[in-house]
């Protein structure tokens, strides 16, 4: 039990000395940036932090010498430049950019075996001790039986891979973006049960926000409006709207036309992290066994949708105020 004035995410990370913040795959490979602030206090804490992101890019192109281990790519801000998307080695050259550690670690997406296999071969590495796992969006919330699940097919895989590695002693989850996924079909009073439940089961760690005017906060900020830069075709939205309501902005904000025929709800719920124990958020995934033997990522998306087919959801409810 900690004192209301110490965050229970970060006394759980006290002891910890190599830390490894992973993007857990979704919102088109931006999730790492979703952790940045995050690993960027922890960095300023002194700790050892490696990133690591279940990748959208084309990984197969890079060269063999950017392969650490079967399904493990090294990027640096040199990676692979005919490439023009790659969040990655974006994130890599703002890193290197203002004197951080600038390898960003990419796995492909594969099944849960081969991630797993990869995150085991990523910690042995650096000898880890600490995992924290990143959705930009709360669809890695869902349990499988909601209205709608957003898209969590990564998201889940991640939880899988790192829920079978029982000899790191510290593996959380967190997420940032509340209501970004209702454009995914999340009804967002179902991840509210889901946050109670967690909370009744002991793995809910709280909440707190990322104001922009602390040190982390500001970087946060620099680092999106440099990865909407050079990713001008197809910038995060994710990341845009958190970015957004970490300024303020409230309501339909426009900073991309990838949005335009939709309305955007930008509020200051987008900019909260809410924290979790992994292996507890696991345990209450109802199908989570189903994916355990994969190898391929379509093989997680059918083992889902055969799921789906077999369980009674949840109706979605609106907001009683």
């Amino acid at each position: 039990m900690t004192s209301l004035h110490s965050n229970p995410l970060f006394t759980r990370l006290a002891d910890a000395e190599r830390i490894l913040v992973a993007g857990a795959g979704a919102g088109g490979g931006f999730d790492i940036y979703s952790g940045l602030p995050l690993a960027l206090s922890l960095m300023h804490q002194g700790k050892q932090v490696h990133l690591a992101n279940l990748s959208f890019s084309a990984l197969a192109g890079l060269p063999i010498d950017d392969w650490v281990a079967p399904d493990l790519a090294a990027v640096t801000p040199d990676s692979a430049l005919h490439q023009g998307y790659f969040p990655e080695r974006t994130l890599a050259q703002w890193l290197d950019r203002h004197g951080y550690p600038s390898t960003v670690y990419a796995f492909p997406q594969t099944g849960v075996r081969p991630l797993r296999a990869a995150y085991q071969a990523l910690i042995e590495l650096h000898r880890v001790d600490a995992v924290v796992l990143v959705d930009g969006g709360t669809d890695i919330l869902m349990r499988g039986d909601e209205a709608g699940l957003g898209t969590p097919e990564e998201d889940l895989t991640s939880v899988a891979a790192l829920a079978a590695l029982d000899d790191i002693p510290t593996r959380l989850v967190v997420s940032v973006g509340f209501g970004v996924d209702a454009y995914h079909g999340v009804n967002h009073v179902q991840v509210l049960e889901n946050i109670a439940a967690l909370e009744r089961d002991g793995a809910y760690l709280g909440a707190f926000s990322i104001p922009r005017a602390t040190r982390e906060g500001a970087l946060y900020l620099d680092a999106v409006t440099h990865a909407q830069r050079h990713t001008p075709e197809h910038p995060s939205i994710v990341n845009g709207s958190i970015a957004a309501a970490v300024r303020g902005a409230f309501g339909d904000v426009r900073f991309t036309d990838r949005t335009r025929g939709s309305e955007l709800f930008v509020n200051p719920l987008m900019s909260l992290y809410f924290a979790f124990d992994l292996p507890g958020l696991a345990a209450r995934c109802l199908y989570l066994d189903r994916i355990e033997d994969t190898l391929l990522m379509r093989q997680v998306h059918a083992r889902i949708a055969e799921f789906r087919e077999s369980v009674v959801t949840r109706p979605p409810r609106s907001f009683p105020h």
